[in-house]
């Protein structure tokens, strides 16, 4: 079999799962549509501003743009978030105080949250007396409901948040859909869970029709880098969710005596808005993107996640190799069919926040934007490269033939 033989056969058998990708970005395509024209964007909102950013309006509209979008009371989007984990940690510092606990139902948060959580005279939660206990995953990858339960029970009246991690991080599981979160929101809150439930919604954005804001998340928390910035937003991240939370959370960002009222941006805001405006579309090409690597795959006998019976729940895909020469030949492979920085050898390097050399493809436009086509992977077994991303359908096609040329 030649790979264009491949390649045609499999995109025939996932026609119903592209078609299904089409309609969800065609929904959400209207969703962000409606959400620009109720708050009545216009070219203004573009502007940059500077000093303290008071009566910025395009940063108080983009905020009132995704918690619209997202199913929240109120959203803060900032390129003072620098990045997902960024985000996350502001968050955290805006809800959490000192002898607060969190129980995060998900499993051990990934790599570079971890000192975030745990880290030693550095400033985190731990040093600032937080209590961060995790509950495994059921064996196969799931809630596991009875342990959440005797969690929140054992913890008692110091459990402040229920924490969530919708994607796998470099776990070998499925990410959690939509409905997997609203079920457990509903669980805890069976169990008498009043507190902050707190989503990492990262790679999940528009994958679905909802988004977990709207099935019960209290603040969820996301990279502009990644799956709304569109692959056009330059940096930043958003934070939506009551506006009880958001209050506290923006005075967290800024200073307790300022709160959101402060933020410039001396660029101005189009990108942000043109970057939510494509997602839709973008996060559907990388959706069938990573469907065709995964049935291609498949076919010659690799084992991938998450399987394609069913709709993604991210962008991310999951694939096994059984040596660490093939895991880095695949990311390398990655990186030589990027436009940018395409001529690059990778090398596994100790990249910071991570407990093991790493190696990563990111040919991209946005440094380290995974929306754009990418791939990385911990050299260590099991040996698992995680795939995500294509801003255009037709760069994860012209990728994928790099891919079969070397492994076939």
């Amino acid at each position: 079999m030649t790979i264009e033989e491949l390649i045609n056969g499999s995109e025939e058998k996932l026609a119903e799962n592209f078609k299904k990708a089409d309609e969800i970005s065609q929904f959400n395509q209207e969703k962000v549509i409606n959400a620009f024209q109720k708050r009545e964007i216009a070219l203004r909102h573009f502007n940059a501003t500077t000093g303290y950013g008071y009566g910025d309006d395009g940063r108080f509209a983009l905020g009132e743009v995704y918690a619209d979008v997202f199913g929240a009371e109120a959203g803060i989007v900032s390129p003072a978030l620098l990045s997902g984990t960024h985000a996350l940690t502001v968050a955290l510092f805006g809800v959490l105080r000192t002898g607060d606990s969190v129980l995060c139902v998900s499993g051990m948060p990934y790599d570079t949250l971890r000192g975030v959580i745990y880290g030693d005279g550095n400033g985190s939660l731990k040093d600032f007396g937080i209590a961060f206990d995790c509950v495994d995953l059921t064996q196969n990858g799931k809630f596991d409901k009875e342990k959440i339960a005797e969690g929140i029970k054992k913890s008692g009246k110091s459990l402040k948040m229920i924490y969530v991690q919708r994607s796998r991080g470099y776990e070998l599981r499925d990410a959690f859909s939509v409905a997997e979160i609203g079920e457990i929101c509903d669980f805890v809150r069976a169990c008498g869970f009043t507190g902050c439930i707190f989503v990492d919604n990262c790679y999940g954005e528009f994958v679905e029709k909802q988004e977990p804001c709207e099935v019960g998340a209290d603040v969820v928390v996301g990279s502009l880098i990644k799956n709304p910035g569109g692959g056009l937003t330059p940096t930043g991240g958003y934070i939506v969710g009551k506006e009880k939370y958001i209050e506290n959370i923006g005075k967290r960002l800024t200073a307790p005596s300022i709160g959101n009222e402060v933020g410039s941006y001396a660029y101005g805001y189009r990108l942000f808005y043109q970057g939510l405006f494509l997602a839709p579309h973008v996060v559907g090409q990388a959706v069938k993107g990573s469907l065709l690597i995964g049935q291609c795959m498949d076919a010659l006998g690799y084992e991938n996640f998450p399987s394609l019976d069913k709709t993604p729940a991210d962008i991310t895909r999951a694939i096994r190799f059984d040596t660490a020469e093939k895991l880095c030949a695949f990311i390398q492979s990655v990186q030589a069919a990027s436009p940018i920085d395409g001529f690059v050898t990778l090398e596994a390097w100790d990249m910071p926040g991570y407990d093991s050399k790493v190696i990563m493809a990111a040919g991209c436009f946005v440094e380290g934007a995974s929306i754009e086509l990418s791939a990385d992977a911990p050299v260590k077994a099991p040996y698992t490269a995680y795939f995500q991303g294509g801003l255009t359908y037709e760069h994860c096609k012209y990728a994928l033939k790099k891919i079969l040329a070397k492994l076939m």
